[in-house]
């Protein structure tokens, strides 16, 4: 070969050829879960931290629900802002971060619903925030259940047998008629306080878009509804947290996300962020916004540990909820 040619192939083999940057110990090893060893399914959830693409951004999630889980006021240091209370040793041990879980109304649909009603039912979590769906869908199911379909049944076909398509998921419009029967004499009493579940305030800011709002409208045809929805509240529920840290697990988009993120800008920011929804960010909506977007507008702190799994909400979230946020009874508020 002449000198041109050796030169080009030198030149070549140089940008093939890149010398790396050298990792070790600065970075966790691709890995995946040898099945060999048999079938250790907290082995095998801890392995997706290695796994790669979203399975280590689901592996990050468990290790920031844990680290919600395990704060505690005693981990910081004591500062001259601190109130006599807050330096007692007893009183920092007891002072836990305050969870708030948001979630779409498609997830009480599906069995996710289940998960949610344990995390409530042992206090696992501190507020709660979803859309009328996810109220009216939580009632409707303990009157009638929803079934399995399919996401290609056609919506005229289903329209005539009376069925209503959840993606893949039927919801017979006799359950709606149930739930009317049911809710209406409610509505005739009005109770005007809010109900909550096992001390855990339930905040839906959006209480009139969707059945309930529907019961609503027609019940004023009979008497002036009495509800409202106090954001004073729920903004409080932020605002007051201190001095425990904030940590938001949101599932999904759309109102929830954006009403606890919102919420926790009161503060200067949540301390911890887990979002799980499909969402993309470009086309600017709240919805598939990623954490960093929520720095800016000081909804998460700077120095907030903070993951977004690009995932659908019902894959991700039973295990990451049933291994990390229920495993411990230790950990039951």
């Amino acid at each position: 070969m002449g000198s041109n040619e050796n030169g080009r192939l030198e030149s070549a083999h140089l940008a093939v050829f890149k010398r790396s940057e050298n990792l070790e110990g600065k970075s966790i090893k691709i890995m995946g879960y040898d099945f060999n060893q048999g079938v250790d399914y907290s082995q095998l959830l801890k392995s997706m931290v290695s796994t790669g693409f979203q399975a280590s951004n689901l592996g990050d999630a468990f290790d920031i629900v844990n680290q919600m889980l395990d704060w505690r006021l005693s981990d910081e240091n004591i500062t001259e802002e601190c109130s006599e209370k807050e330096k007692d040793p007893a009183y920092r041990e007891s002072v836990t971060c305050k969870i708030f879980l948001g979630f779409t109304s498609n997830l009480i649909s599906s069995g996710v619903r289940e998960t949610i009603r344990y995390l409530a039912q042992h206090r696992m979590v501190d507020v709660m925030v979803t859309t009328a769906g996810g109220i009216e869908e939580d009632f409707i199911k303990c009157l009638a259940p929803t079934y399995k379909g399919d996401f290609a049944l056609p919506g005229a076909q289903l329209r005539s047998k009376g069925l209503n398509r959840i993606g893949n998921l039927l919801a017979p419009n006799d359950n709606y008629c149930k739930f009317e029967d049911w809710i209406q004499p409610i509505f005739d009493q009005m109770m005007k306080e809010q109900i909550q579940d096992n001390n855990i305030p339930v905040f839906c800011p959006a209480i009139t878009d969707g059945s309930i709002g529907d019961m609503l409208y027609f019940h004023s045809f009979r008497s002036p509804p009495a509800e409202s929805i106090d954001v004073r509240a729920m903004n409080d529920e932020a605002v007051n947290a201190s001095p425990r840290k904030t940590g938001m697990v949101i599932l999904g988009g759309g109102l929830p996300k954006h009403h606890i993120c919102n919420a926790n800008m009161m503060r200067n920011g949540a301390d911890f962020a887990v979002y799980i929804n499909t969402a993309q960010e470009f086309d600017g909506s709240d919805s598939g916004a990623r954490p960093d977007e929520a720095v800016s507008w000081g909804k998460i702190r700077a120095n907030a540990k903070t993951v977004k799994v690009h995932c659908d909400a019902t894959i991700a979230f039973p295990p990451g909820g049933c291994r990390n946020i229920c495993s411990e009874t230790k950990k039951i508020r």
